[in-house]
């Protein structure tokens, strides 16, 4: 979602880093790039003014345009700011200290919030919470089936009494059953409309007073841009809520809700839904946000993806692998599963220090998982002989591997070459010894090299 804005943002501030001493003009120009970013990006045009008023007002200190390197403050400062702007330190759930935490859910029809209930419980059931979700949305057709299969996948429970039941009577009885059975969270899905109206927020406001949540969550759709600010405001003024879950942060709006939101509802976001599988949400830190909307990567959310998909042991083995260059095409297997698992190439790109030029190379062409599913296949049709020793791969034994996977011959020879690249790529990085971006490039065949004329 933040490519273009982030593409802009670097460009500019790259700029500024190279220069050796800061002008007024100069950052008077650097403002005006940030100013043009962020309108194209569609953040609100108030939130922008205050922003690089901000920035400029801090750039313009003697600790930076006096410092012997200016570019580098005010790279930090634009990454300060940003990560204000984003609501600044990253805001949890309230959990009841005693008994069962309750979390009310809302939002526009439309806007995922039924996803976002299930992801949500599939995230707190992973932390070891007992979940069980409330159907209190009647009037939407299918939401209660929606809910209830979602759920399910979620490993949660859901509680409903069909589409005639009054909602609010929903909420009060689901949570009593709740306590019943020792539940840790009840999340309330409530119904959403087309539009902001008083029946609504009656609703609402009803439900809220019957069961006293804990945790109030107004889910907003990225993909909406503005008016997913203008929704949020107007939720802010009729039903007080206590952060925001922004849903669709995968797509290809230009990323101005989540940067607007906290500036004009004052309230945080809390979580981001970041792709149509339940596992892809995430907790919104605003922190690593910004960094990788700067480019500056956020290995804490690698390493927190990482460490659900690898334990020590394993990755202990995997560098032993790698050092030693007896890493097989099986390890391949489960690595590239795992990595999957993990969530799309692209964003795990972003979230690596000094991989933009990489990603901005690939940009064009995003990694297909029909060719990761087609790797796959080709993998399983090999013996555990040539997958211990691809080089063993010849001729005929192609040729069959091609025909049990289904494939090319040729796609067959670029996997064990593409293999045996990676393989001693591997050994470099395990021995401390980081490739440059041409050379990753080159490996997934995005870059060629450039033909020698010989006279």
């Amino acid at each position: 979602m933040f490519d273009q804005l982030s593409d802009r943002l670097q460009s500019t501030l790259s700029e500024v880093r190279g220069r050796g001493k800061l002008t007024e003009d100069d950052v008077d120009k650097a403002m005006r790039e940030i100013r043009l970013a962020l309108l194209e990006a569609d953040v609100n045009f108030k939130v922008v003014k205050s922003f690089t008023a901000r920035v400029k007002e801090r750039c313009l200190g003697a600790d930076v345009l006096g410092s012997l390197n200016p570019g580098q403050q005010v790279v930090k400062i634009v990454n300060g700011e940003l990560t204000d702007l984003m609501g600044g330190a990253g805001r949890d759930l309230v959990f009841s200290q005693k008994g069962i935490t309750v979390i009310l859910m809302a939002g526009l029809q439309g806007s995922g919030k039924t996803t976002a209930t299930a992801k949500l419980a599939l995230l707190l059931k992973k932390e070891g919470k007992k979940v069980a979700l409330a159907a209190c949305d009647v009037y939407r057709p299918a939401a209660i089936k929606q809910l209830e299969t979602v759920g399910r996948r979620a490993g949660a429970v859901v509680y409903q009494q069909g589409a005639d039941a009054d909602p609010v009577e929903i909420a009060a009885w689901a949570l009593d059953k709740a306590r019943d059975e020792g539940r840790d969270v009840l999340i309330i899905d409530t119904a959403g409309r087309l539009h902001i109206d008083s029946d609504l927020m009656d609703e609402l406001a009803k439900i809220r007073k019957r069961t006293r949540p804990h945790n109030v969550l107004l889910v907003v759709d990225a993909m909406t841009g503005q008016d997913a600010v203008g929704v949020a405001e107007s939720f802010s003024e009729a039903a007080e809520f206590d952060g925001v879950i922004i849903s669709k942060l995968d797509g290809d709006a230009r990323g101005g809700a989540a940067l607007s939101v906290k500036a004009v509802t004052g309230k945080p976001i809390m979580f981001a839904s970041t792709g149509e599988k339940l596992e892809d949400f995430e907790r919104f830190h605003p922190d690593r946000m910004a960094s990788r909307i700067l480019g500056m990567g956020d290995v804490l959310s690698l390493i927190e993806k990482a460490e659900e998909q690898v334990t020590e042991d394993e990755a202990e083995e995997l560098q032993r692998k790698m050092a030693s260059e007896t890493f097989t095409l099986e390890d391949f297997l489960k690595q590239m599963r795992q990595v999957r698992k993990m969530g799309p190439i692209g964003n795990l790109m972003g979230m690596m220090p000094g991989m933009g030029a990489v990603k901005k190379q690939l940009k064009d062409t995003d990694v297909d998982e029909g060719e990761l599913d087609r790797v796959e296949a080709i993998i399983l049709s090999m013996t555990p002989e040539e997958r211990a020793f691809p080089e063993l791969i010849k001729g005929s034994r192609r040729r069959r591997i091609a025909e049990g996977s289904g494939t090319r011959i040729q796609q067959v020879n670029n996997l064990v070459k593409q293999f045996d690249q990676m393989r001693r790529l591997m050994k470099q990085m395990a021995t401390g010894k980081m490739p440059d971006p041409q050379q990753l490039a080159r490996m997934t065949g995005q870059v060629q090299r450039p033909k020698i004329r010989r006279r």
